[in-house]
């Protein structure tokens, strides 16, 4: 018996019971689909991972002060980290080039009759490079097509210099809103706030800008802001001496370990860290790099993906049994079939290829159905897991080889048992 015509039985076979054919081919339908949609969940979980810290670029070292989780709550531990500390680091770190830092507090900012009580910025002179980088935050209704410059940032005036800091120089620039909530619209470039008791001219104010992320656009408010240089904010702000959030830029990514290596020994110099008993280091400090929290949040998402890719392998392999089910009533209904087929030559073969194809047309129908049911419903996938859902293009022959393997290897069963029947006994079975 040729293949053709063992194809065309097979054919006719699942015919004379289409609702039944349909039905069993909706657990591999569910199976791939599931497989696809998935799929996306986990590559959007990992991509949501990767923007979260895009923030954290690829040659930083983020370097924070160590705290411990103690009764409930997380405590500050050992010396902070000093302006001094990030200020000497360029210098004394072979393989940094640049260190930014920032501290923020609450200040009352005063202009005439205008008062406004607000959190303040105090960072480096580098700050824009950050943002602009950053890329959570642009000028209002900038154009996708233009490359985003930190001179943008600028509405009026300027930013203060690395000097300035140094100087500890008295100066600030405000956001657009802020300039307007104390000016009335008026001019603020050259004029003199107050912040707390202490006299600042300002000398610039950013652009109106707005959130890049549509979703964070109300969220956020970049435009109420008040930068000074960290130094002078340092001594406008606090008492004591506060601890600063540095983040140190390496000279060559690739030497990433041997720069955090180079700061550890700068830092527990100038902090006096020694080795305890064990001959380990307890540094009061922590350091963060992009490769770090990337390499810890990826294994959560793969360990995601694959949590969710057994589950929908458990949906084909139900699918599977419900073929091998149907394959098993399909051949005790048709056992005087068979037995006429056997008794007028056909070999077990025959009758192996013809219930295989069945089962392999069921898969594959169904392998069909899935895809493309699989490919709608990421959207509302992506619903589900907040706006990321990512099509895996490799999803699709992954989950269609699966439904084909699926019908091979439940349909095998059902029949090697039709390819067995002894054709006398099969003949008389009513």
């Amino acid at each position: 018996m040729t293949l053709l015509n063992t194809l065309k039985t097979a054919l006719l076979g699942l015919a004379a019971n289409k609702l039944r054919s349909g039905l069993t081919t909706l657990g591999i339908i569910i199976g791939v689909a599931s497989v696809i949609a998935m799929l996306a969940l986990g590559n959007g979980a990992r991509v949501a991972v990767e923007s979260s810290f895009q923030f954290l670029g690829s040659d930083i070292v983020q370097i924070n002060r160590k705290q411990l989780f103690d009764d409930g709550k997380y405590t500050a531990t050992g010396q902070i980290l000093s302006y001094e500390d990030g200020l000497r680091m360029a210098d004394e770190v072979e393989l940094v080039k640049r260190v930014q830092m920032n501290v923020s507090g609450p200040a009352k900012i005063r202009f005439g009759r205008n008062v406004l009580d607000m959190n303040i910025a105090g960072v480096t002179g580098d700050v824009l490079d950050v943002i602009t980088k950053d890329g959570k935050v642009q000028p209002i209704d900038w154009p996708e097509d233009q490359a985003l410059t930190s001179e943008a940032f600028i509405g009026q005036g300027r930013f203060f210099t690395p000097a300035e800091v140094l100087a500890e120089a008295d100066v600030c620039v405000l956001g657009s809103e802020t300039a307007i909530d104390l000016f009335d619209g008026d001019n603020p470039v050259g004029e003199t706030v107050w912040v707390n008791r202490q006299r600042c001219l300002v000398i610039g104010v950013m652009s109106e800008l707005e959130a890049t992320d549509s979703d964070e656009k109300h969220s956020i408010s970049p435009n109420n802001a008040l930068f000074m240089p960290i130094s002078s904010a340092i001594n406008l702000l606090y008492d004591e001496e506060p601890s600063v959030y540095i983040n140190a830029r390496v000279t060559d990514e690739k030497r990433m370990d041997e720069a955090k290596a180079q700061i550890a020994a700068y830092l527990r110099e100038r902090h006096g860290v020694e080795k305890d008993a064990e001959g380990n280091y307890q540094d009061d400090f922590d350091m963060l790099t992009r490769k770090d929290i990337l390499g810890q949040q990826q294994k959560s998402a793969q360990t995601f993906s694959l949590l969710l890719a057994a589950m929908a392998i458990v949906s084909l392999v139900v699918g599977g049994i419900g073929i091998m089910n149907v394959m098993l009533v399909s051949v005790t209904e048709r056992t005087r079939e068979i037995g006429v087929r056997l008794a007028m030559g056909a070999r077990g073969r025959d009758v192996i290829r013809q219930f295989s194809l069945e089962a392999i047309i069921l898969s594959a129908g169904g392998g069909f159905l899935g895809v493309a049911t699989g490919v709608l419903v990421i959207p509302l996938a992506a619903k589900l897991n907040e706006g990321i859902a990512v099509l895996d293009l490799q999803s699709i022959p992954l989950a269609f080889g699966l439904a084909l393997l699926t019908g091979v290897v439940f349909g095998l069963y059902p029949a090697l048992r039709a390819s067995r029947l002894n054709p006398v006994e099969a003949l008389r079975y009513e």
